[in-house]
């Protein structure tokens, strides 16, 4: 019961993530107005807005003009339902489910942000990036406070920074860009050590082979560009939710 209410939860902040994507393109505020079709421009009624319900009820058209609403609406509200209730159980079984589960509630939508963002736009928006940044180096400090030690790893972490903003200086951006470093950044105090490895692995060998599969389709040649932040935050989820698994499987390889 606690889950789908958490999965409910989910559903409503996925619809406002929506909202705050479509606005932070338009330069618009997310927290001021009301919803509105962006086709027919009319303001949308509640009853308009429940997530994933509402795009199934309307069959997937705007009730006032019957555009079709992006299926980015309800892929959003599913998977940050989804996301949320996968960092519940195990915040309830250390017996985080207070602030910690709050922080990693809000990286996680401010990461969904992120996601969409550079997979429609091919940027990463620094008015997310940067009050990510300040959260987790916040929450950070915090943790080094009340173990009264700094956690090292966390230094670490954000090595693989350097070596994207390398690229991203070697290349001018050509390779990559500067919003991909600072993700990495992110990324790297957010996880620490050894996971960083963990989303890093992941996010290559999965842009490798969307990169690889595109071209054989003939949907991209070998010059496109195609957004890597996608497979980097796809690669945090991941390292967030299993890289102790893949550490440890791993290692144990090496031991054999």
């Amino acid at each position: 019961m606690v889950s789908f209410i958490v999965f409910v939860f989910g559903l409503v902040v996925g619809s406002f993530l929506n909202s705050v994507i479509y606005r932070l393109e338009q330069g618009e505020s997310a927290l001021k107005g009301r919803s509105y079709c962006p086709h027919c421009k009319h303001s949308l009624s509640w009853y308009d807005l429940i997530p994933l319900l509402s795009f199934v009820l309307l069959k997937g058209k705007c009730r006032y003009c019957k555009a079709p609403i992006s299926w980015q609406y309800p892929l959003v509200e599913l998977a940050t339902g989804i996301l949320f209730v996968a960092t519940w159980p195990d915040q309830v079984i250390h017996n985080l489910a207070g602030p910690s589960l709050i922080y990693l509630w809000v990286v996680a939508s401010l990461l969904i942000v992120i996601f969409v963002y550079d997979l429609k736009y091919y940027l990463i928006p620094d008015k997310v990036l940067y009050p990510a940044l300040a959260l987790v180096l916040a929450w950070r400090a915090l943790e080094s406070w009340n173990a009264g030690a700094f956690d090292f790893s966390l230094a670490l972490g954000a090595v693989p920074a350097l070596f994207f903003l390398a690229l991203v200086l070697a290349s001018k951006e050509t390779w990559m860009g500067m919003g991909d470093a600072k993700l990495v950044l992110f990324m790297g105090l957010f996880l620490g050590w050894p996971n960083i490895l963990v989303a890093l692995f992941f996010a290559f060998l999965a842009g490798a082979a969307v990169g690889v599969s595109l071209m054989l389709l003939k949907k991209k040649h070998l010059g496109s560009k195609v957004p890597f932040g996608p497979f980097l935050i796809a690669g945090t989820f991941l390292a967030l939710l299993a890289g102790d698994f893949f550490v440890d499987w791993y290692l144990s390889l090496l031991v054999y």
